[in-house]
């Protein structure tokens, strides 16, 4: 064999063992620093604890966890003990804070309600929980039916309209489990999750109309704005309701009584004394005659 040709086997031969003995070495180091860094104590689920679960020590494990410990997770069982699960955590899986209530906020419905929010019922039937595919988890639109107050509708019957959207079912009955496989659950009364206000519309529909659930995607998160519809419409092609406006009330004109005192009257002067014309008369006597000589009469007072 060619002397040259076994050179550069030889050669090739040195090469390939170092490169593994030097990858040997770094990947030992690797292993040696995790092992180093790990071996931390972590606390996991024993078993399945679903949603609404009031976390025991027999719920709980501790192993030894490699590497980076997971945000959020406990090292001592007693941190989780006593709290409720709002989120499932399969067996073997750390118990993170994210997926338990707040200590002593409890377990079941009320521990899964955010803050803020609120959790109200609907009473259904078959028909108006979209037979039974209304499951927790699920998003819904609710539409109320009946007549506006004041028989505004006049002769176009019944009217329906979209009164919440993209509501988030909590409960059905009192299963509050999130079903994987979305199988159907008949139940008289579907809890949803509102805030303060939709609580408050929620009461007073469910009390003075018809409620009907509409199953949505959970993740169509978009409102539409519906113009609602009646009975009427149903048969003219119509879109929308057209409601009369609401009569104004007629203005009552009211005669403007003066309110200002009536002027005083001052008293009439009194009339002035009539004047009297005297006369001037004047007497010449000369020896024995007498004789009168009336002058320019000039007027006088009496």
């Amino acid at each position: 064999m060619n002397k040259r040709l076994l050179s550069v086997l030889a050669f090739a031969l040195v090469v390939s063992v170092g490169a593994s003995l030097i990858l040997y070495k770094l990947i030992s180091t690797k292993l040696a620093a995790s092992a180093k860094q790990g071996n931390s104590q972590m606390v996991v689920a024993n078993r399945d604890l679903e949603i609404g679960t009031l976390i025991k020590d027999t719920d709980l494990k501790t192993v030894d966890w490699s590497g980076e410990p997971v945000k959020g997770s406990s090292t001592n069982p007693v941190d989780v003990i006593g709290r409720g699960v709002v989120a499932t955590i399969n067996a073997g899986e750390p118990i993170v804070d994210t997926r338990l209530a707040p200590r002593g906020a409890g377990a079941g419905l009320a521990a899964t309600i955010p803050p803020g929010m609120r959790a109200v019922a609907v009473r259904v039937n078959d028909v108006n929980s979209v037979s039974g595919f209304v499951v927790p988890g699920m998003r819904v639109d609710l539409l109320i039916a009946g007549n506006p107050p004041g028989g505004s509708t006049g002769n176009t019957g019944t009217m329906v309209k979209t009164l919440l959207q993209n509501i988030e079912v909590l409960s059905a009955g009192q299963n509050i489990q999130k079903d994987a496989e979305g199988k159907p659950i008949s139940v008289p009364v579907v809890n949803v999750l509102a805030t303060p206000e939709q609580a408050e519309i929620l009461s007073l529909a469910s009390n003075e109309t018809r409620i009907q659930l509409v199953l949505r995607n959970p993740i169509d998160k978009a409102s539409t704005d519906t113009p609602g519809t009646n009975v009427a419409n149903l048969f003219t092609g119509q879109k929308g309701v057209s409601l009369p406006k609401p009569v104004a009330a007629k203005a009552v004109i009211r005669p403007v009584v003066n309110t200002k005192p009536l002027p005083v009257l001052a008293p009439a002067p009194a009339p002035e004394p009539p004047k009297v014309i005297v006369p001037l008369v004047v007497e010449v006597i000369t020896g024995t005659s007498r004789n009168e000589t009336k002058f320019k009469a000039e007027e006088a007072k009496q």
